[in-house]
């Protein structure tokens, strides 16, 4: 018996194919060359907690005429993932984070766009020449320099002092003064641990900022309070926490969670205060949310959700492998069956949907981050590509 165990072993072992096999399987899962998708990174997947596919796609109104596509391209070819779009206090505008690590403002036809502000000081004519790499700055070729030159996401202005707030993946939270300039630290720690993905923020009346600090399955809510120069947690354990939005009447915020496709209200005050629950489940990947002049809120999705993507959420072993295979992104969202475009929604505070704009050929824009909705016109951001979208509405 032993004998014949032994020229098992060794049968096996004369089978290069299958040892070629696991050689290539062991690669896949190690990605030691980072030729994956999320090679370089730090991507632990767990199982989330996400709505049956069918039951969201079911109940989800539908654009039928594909409204967004109807959009105009702006700015092409000078923006370079603009993921947040903001405008001050006297309606100039928009301003955006670039993936470069500038802030930018637009000043009109004759000026174009100037840099605002930036995120660091360090070594500044270096970075420039270092950070600004034109429309190659949204590839993965502008990963490796990201934590030098900064990336500025959300941008919020504060209406009464003309403070421009950032929440900056890697520097955290910033304020520069309305003249622009290098951005002042607010916040880079919690508890005395660094805050590792600063995403999105709001201001509340009070003065506090409140914003996510965006991780897998650890991602958490947090608030910085500018009297005391502190920063706590608000809430934690959340999956991939992305855009922020405090309602009108500062009762309540709402905030999205990117990879349980969902909508989330935390209470601030009433006798819910401090209570979260989810409000709406959506049909794709929920970016930033921002409200309009009526209340309303505006969510920008990337679309749409499929079952064997569904498959992957509750099962955090083959998403690793599946994010690990030396395929682009594009090409392994075809494999799930995903046609990625648009879908831009509009809630009333009680998470029900007032509206739908879809893009579904993917026209105006296949990733979006973020819809402000300013004068009558809808301005559209995206984070992977270079320009901006618009589109007039009502």
């Amino acid at each position: 018996m032993e004998k014949k165990n032994h020229l098992k072993d060794d049968t096996f072992l004369q089978h290069p194919i299958l040892i070629l096999l696991v050689l290539v399987l062991g690669l896949v899962i190690m990605d030691p060359f980072q030729m994956g998708p999320v090679g370089g990174l730090e991507f632990r997947p767990v199982k989330h907690n996400i709505a049956p596919y069918k039951q969201v796609m079911k109940n989800w109104p539908r654009d039928n005429q594909s409204r967004l596509g109807l959009g105009k391209l702006e700015f092409e070819g000078e923006v370079f993932g603009p993921e947040s779009l903001e405008f001050d206090h006297l309606g100039r505008g928009p301003y955006t984070g670039l993936a470069d690590g500038r802030i930018v403002r637009w000043m009109g036809k004759d000026v174009g766009w100037e840099t605002f502000a930036l995120v660091t000081s360090n070594c500044v004519e270096r970075s420039e020449k270092l950070c600004a790499k034109g429309n190659e700055s949204t590839t993965k070729k502008q990963w490796k320099v990201e934590k030098r030159c900064g990336r500025p996401l959300g941008l919020r202005f504060d209406k009464e002092s003309g403070k421009l707030y950032i929440a900056d993946a890697y520097y955290g939270i910033l304020v520069v003064g309305s003249e622009g300039g290098v951005a002042t630290p607010l916040a880079t720690h919690v508890h005395g641990k660094p805050i590792l993905f600063a995403n999105d923020l709001d201001i509340h009346t009070n003065g506090s900022i409140f914003f996510t600090d965006t991780r897998e399955a650890t991602g958490r809510l947090l608030r910085y309070d500018p009297p005391t120069k502190t920063t706590h947690v608000v809430l934690d354990g959340l999956a991939f926490p992305n855009g922020v939005q405090i309602s009108r009447d500062h009762t309540f915020l709402l905030f999205t969670e990117t990879t349980n496709c969902r909508l989330m209200k935390y209470w601030l005050e009433g006798p819910k205060t401090g209570h979260v629950e989810p409000i709406a489940n959506l049909p794709g990947f929920p970016d930033n949310v921002r409200i309009n002049e009526n209340g309303q809120f505006w969510v920008a999705i990337d679309c749409c959700r499929t079952p064997i993507q569904e498959v992957l959420s509750h099962n955090p072993w083959i998403r690793s492998v599946y994010f690990r295979l030396p395929i682009r992104m594009s090409f392994l969202a075809r494999l799930m069956g995903m046609k990625m475009y648009t879908v831009i929604s509009l809630f009333n505070e009680m998470g029900e949907v007032v509206e739908v704009l879809e893009d579904r050929k993917g026209v105006v824009m296949k990733l979006v981050s973020e819809v402000r909705e300013v004068k009558g016109k809808l301005w559209i951001g995206t984070v992977a590509h270079n320009h901006i979208a618009t589109l007039p509405y009502p």
